[in-house]
């Protein structure tokens, strides 16, 4: 595992947040909640990237050079405003 806090502390905080990110993603698009289905589809496949590259720098990177997507920081809070944006508006409709 490449995660240590100790040695590397930006790199280990961006694995976290990758797999916090993706995992809330995920979930966001099995629930829905009012969601479009190409909010539901963006989410789905943001969410199994996320994850995806985190599972990789994780448990499977040697060392040497990573990308580090600004849009892991950006994206996950955008998608959940509009999330709840969706869900609260269902509600109001009904």
């Amino acid at each position: 595992m490449n995660i240590d806090f100790s040695a590397d502390a930006t790199f280990s905080w961006y694995v976290v947040f990758l797999l916090v990110s993706g995992l809330a993603m995920l979930l966001m698009a099995a629930i829905g909640g009012g969601q479009s289905g190409g909010e539901r589809l963006l989410n789905l496949a943001f969410g199994v990237g996320f994850l995806g590259y985190a599972i990789y720098l994780g448990f499977i990177f040697d060392g040497g050079e990573y990308f580090m997507f600004f849009y892991a920081f950006i994206l996950p809070v955008l998608m959940l405003f509009r999330f709840v944006k969706a869900l609260f508006g269902e509600r109001a409709s009904a």
